[in-house]
């Protein structure tokens, strides 16, 4: 139980739903004070909005009982803060719809009614919860959209001819349809949220058969054979951050395919005997069960981790030295983005050098599942070890690199040479 959790001034609750003020106190502010907030928490998982209001632990400890005007009136606006908070709760959940996506929605519902002021709220979620990467992402989605039709589209602007007409903007923009395809699911999840708050109608829903269906970019997935991983694996040129950088690759290749951004995050802690044991971040937030994923910590890994690695092995270090543990999470992203950088400027020499085209970071991961799975490796296995939800999810991960093994066999029966 966290240590305000008893001197919370209002407090509700709905079923397994709560909602309390709360100071924060893991941020303070230049002036001594922590900012007061309300919190909403469900199923395990707390949201925090804020009042505009702060206080210092000692002017909350006694905003209760105090007599002080002053005191009485920003007590009176938290109050007001709360109350709005707590009545919409009070109605997703008798309405048996509760959802944070829906009570975002709501919340902003005065405003709402269009989709750039629907973004926004988005974002502003997103950047609360410190996920700096879906952030930057809704806001390049978002300048994109007002490039098209300027920022005063409402809900029921967008319709199915309004959604093919805007793909047809971006591809005389030179876009992909791998960025056609997430920037409208990107509308599509906060459209999903308008529909969940009550603000759009079902049949207003513009998504799905015989409407718009969100297209599907074929964007080229490599997946390297053993001997290949071999050849990266003991490639030099004789610099030392071409090893560092070759290095980095082939233990994210041994580590389950661990992405870039994780793999900078692993922790002396995250070794338990001879496993590294560890959390996706890109599905812990999504996924209602968390599944921790164990790689066996192999003698080359450690032969790395010894090379590169933070020379003091203390629990709570990283094991390479890239993160400190006191940014932000916009100079964490921009840390993990420069290394990803660097690593990948790095595997486009070495692709060169071995005559294997599209050699990037994101290539260990492939390489990982589909040398398992030539190698006969189950696939429930594979799945796990990859952190998946589910086989099919796995299955559909792995037929991309099937096809191109077929197509690279096919050819085979006719090279006459």
């Amino acid at each position: 139980m966290d240590k305000n959790a008893h001197s919370a001034l209002f407090n509700s609750a709905y079923g397994g739903i709560t909602v309390a003020s709360y100071l924060d106190d893991r941020r303070q502010t230049q002036d001594g004070k922590f900012p007061i907030k309300i919190r909403v928490t469900y199923k395990r998982e707390r949201k925090y909005y804020s009042t505009g209001k702060k206080a210092s632990q000692e002017e909350w400890d006694c905003m209760s009982t105090t007599k002080s005007v002053k005191f009485i009136s920003i007590k009176n606006d938290i109050q007001a803060s709360f109350k709005i908070i707590d009545d919409v709760v009070q109605e997703l959940f008798r309405e048996d719809i509760f959802s944070f996506d829906a009570l975002n929605m709501r919340l902003s519902k005065g405003t709402s009614d269009t989709l750039i002021t629907a973004f926004k709220a988005k974002i502003d979620s997103l950047e609360m919860e410190g996920r700096v990467g879906s952030k930057l992402f809704y806001k390049d989605a978002m300048a994109s959209i007002i490039a098209f039709k300027g920022d005063a589209i409402r809900f029921s602007d967008i319709t199915p001819d309004w959604l093919r007409r805007y793909e047809s903007h971006m591809l005389k923009e030179g876009k992909a349809y791998t960025t056609i395809g997430m920037y409208a699911r990107a509308i599509r999840a906060v459209i999903n949220e308008a529909k969940l708050g009550g603000i759009i109608k079902e049949s207003q829903y513009p998504f799905g058969k015989n409407k718009y269906e969100i297209p599907t970019g074929k964007g080229r997935k490599i997946a390297l054979t053993v001997k290949q991983v071999k050849a990266v694996s003991d490639y030099t040129d004789g610099r030392e951050a071409t090893e560092r950088y070759r290095d980095l690759w082939f233990f994210s290749y041994l580590c389950n395919g661990l992405n870039f951004a994780d793999l900078l995050k692993l922790k002396f802690s995250n070794i338990i005997g001879d496993e590294i044991c560890f959390y996706r971040q890109k599905t812990i937030r999504t996924s209602k069960e968390k599944k921790e994923i164990q790689a066996t910590l192999t003698h080359g890994m450690q032969a790395i981790i010894d090379r590169w690695g933070n020379s003091d092995k203390s629990p709570e270090n990283y094991i390479f030295p890239y993160l400190q543990g006191n940014e932000t999470p916009m100079q964490e992203k921009n840390i993990v983005k420069s290394v990803t950088k660097r690593v990948n400027k790095k595997l486009k020499e070495i692709g060169r050098a071995l005559d294997i085209e599209g050699l990037t970071t994101y290539t260990a991961r492939h390489s990982y599942a589909t040398v398992l799975k030539r190698s006969g490796a189950n696939i429930a296995f594979i799945s796990e070890s990859l952190g998946h939800s589910d086989l099919k999810t796995t299955e559909n991960y792995l037929a991309s690199f099937e096809k191109e093994e077929r197509r690279k066999n096919a050819a085979l029966l006719t090279n006459f040479d």
